[in-house]
């Protein structure tokens, strides 16, 4: 019986520290509770406003990012958009990661070229775009861990001769491309006997290139095919097995999220993520892509319509800036070309030795100024200006007035020649004249040049405002929210390439030809009455008609 009783403790013991072994002690439920806990230290140390995680994406990508008119779905409010919403599979990545960090969540909207100098320069603290960690980007910025993996696939159209395809061999003779500044694009080369097309800007592009059968396929990430297809009933997907399909290399097909290099963010993202499972991400992308389903049977009519009636309110808020922007742009430029060009005119006497150096000095910074801003493209400008005046010199410029700045100084630039081509113009007899009566420069130059000056050049000032019109559609690189940058939007978030540049012509249209008719009924007014009286010395009278 004793036995009996002692083996029974020996059990009952050896149960009770096999439970025990596998119950945390104190101090290792502690070193457990710690290590889920985040570094609000090193977060704090990653972030350009404090409390704020300052998102870019393109949000015209789906499924991956796109544009909404509402905060519908999970939507969520673009900072430097207003009336814009974002949504997709990185806009939700980025509510959870903002969430889990204790963090505000602000997204800002960036042409895809856009994004990288964004982020060295601290306008936003990190991408979330669908980027993939290529070799080039790892030289300029560093990744996160992948959010999201996904293998290669070409889209083509159903019709095409390649829409069977099993393995790149068969895709010998085809016109194939890739989105600019991706790794998409190289893998091409793969490709035996291809036909390599230049690389594209959007996919929007690339989709209305094949439908057109401009190009016979592109190459995407499936996510972004699936979408493409749920919008374009004519499209189709090619898909590979194993070794039959692209060789990746040291690329990789992963999404991860981009960070400034060193950023003490990159440990805290990655320990956020690692908090967000596999099957959930998953789903999130399923749910994404379930909502890019759209009605295949509207019409093109039909299609144009349901556009208008979703993004009409932006088109509109798109056009205003645009016709602002060139307004303001136009004016102020005409101001800075009026006084470089008075500036030009003005005559230093030789024997004035220090007056000659330094006219000659402002002369040489003058002319610099116009044959660089002549010389050099206004995307270019808005890059530099934009991006560097935050990198170099820590200024953070708003879109809109760095748009209204890029645009005067260009403009100016332009105009400077062409009013002191109109100062030029004025007979010299009407400045001598006006110094004989006593009139000094500034007098002789606001009472008798510049007047005939400027009626003379007012066709060409007219020409200048509407070419800003149109011109303001470069500054979507800077994420401006004029006309053409709202149409990407529109066209990234539905695939209807067409339809949506379809519209945008015609309020391009309407602004250019409403602008253009009364410019010419102002400078209808500005010639003067048809029939004038001429007085002499007489009592008689004598009328003229033109």
């Amino acid at each position: 019986m004793t036995r009996k009783v002692l083996s029974f403790f020996a059990v009952l013991m050896t149960v009770f520290l096999a439970i025990a072994s596998v119950l945390p002690q104190p101090a290792q439920a502690a070193e457990s509770e710690a290590s889920t806990q985040f570094n609000q230290e090193k977060i704090e140390q990653g972030l350009e406003s404090p409390g704020i995680l300052r998102v870019g994406m393109e949000a015209n990508y789906a499924p991956f990012n796109w544009t909404q008119t509402s905060d519908a779905n999970g939507g969520f409010e673009i900072s430097n958009a207003d009336g814009q919403f974002a949504n997709g599979y990185d806009l939700q990545i980025a509510k959870r990661l903002a969430d889990k960090l204790g963090l505000k969540l602000e997204i800002v909207k960036l042409d895809w070229d856009g994004l990288p100098p964004a982020l060295e320069s601290g306008k936003i603290d990190a991408i979330i775009a669908g980027m993939s960690p290529t070799p080039e980007r790892l030289r300029q910025i560093d990744f996160s861990d992948p959010y999201y993996n996904s293998d290669i696939v070409v889209v083509t159209r159903k019709d095409s001769p390649y829409a069977n395809a099993k393995s790149l061999k068969d895709f010998e003779g085809a016109r194939l491309t890739g989105q600019l500044n991706t790794f998409h694009y190289n893998l091409i080369d793969q490709v035996p006997g291809v036909k390599k097309e230049t690389a594209m800007d959007s996919f929007p592009t690339m989709i209305s290139s094949v439908l057109s059968d401009k190009i016979d396929g592109y190459i995407s990430e499936r996510p972004g095919a699936l979408a493409a297809l749920a919008a374009n009933d004519d499209l189709t997907m090619v898909s590979f097995e194993e070794g039959q399909g692209f060789d990746l290399g040291d690329q990789s097909s992963s999404i991860s999220v981009g960070l400034r290099k060193s950023s003490p963010l990159t440990s805290e993202i990655n320990a956020a993520l690692a908090t967000i499972s596999e099957d959930e991400r998953n789903q999130i992308m399923e749910d994404m892509v379930d909502l890019n389903q759209r009605n295949q049977e509207a019409g093109f009519w039909g299609e144009v319509a349901g556009i208008w009636k979703t993004y009409s309110s932006q088109f509109i808020k798109g056009a205003a800036n645009t016709m602002f922007i060139a307004l303001v742009s136009t004016l102020v430029g005409f101001f800075i070309g009026l006084l470089v060009a008075i500036y030009r005119t003005i005559k230093v006497p030789k024997h004035n030795r220090l007056g000659q150096t330094l006219y000659k000095i402002v002369d040489f910074i003058i002319m610099a100024y116009i044959e660089i801003f002549r010389g050099t493209p206004m995307m270019v400008q808005a890059m530099l200006i934009f991006y560097g005046s935050k990198l170099f010199f820590n200024i953070d410029m708003s879109s809109m007035f760095a748009a209204l700045l890029i645009v005067s100084v260009n403009t100016g630039a332009y105009l400077a020649e062409v009013i002191r081509g109109g100062i030029i113009g004025v007979d010299d007899g009407q400045s001598e004249a006006a110094k004989a009566i006593g009139m000094n420069h500034f007098q002789t130059m606001t009472y008798v040049v510049l007047p005939q000056a400027i009626r003379s050049i007012l066709p060409a000032l007219g020409n200048e405002f509407v070419i800003n019109i149109k011109d303001t559609s470069v500054l979507n690189v800077i994420a401006v929210t004029e006309l053409f940058f709202v149409t990407r939007s529109a066209a990234g978030t539905t695939y209807l390439t067409f339809q949506t540049f379809f519209i945008t012509s015609i309020i391009y249209f309407v602004l250019t030809f409403t602008t253009t008719r009364i410019l010419r009924l102002v400078e209808h007014k500005m010639s003067g009455s048809d029939s004038y009286t001429v007085y002499q010395s007489s009592t008689s009278e004598v009328e003229i008609h033109d």
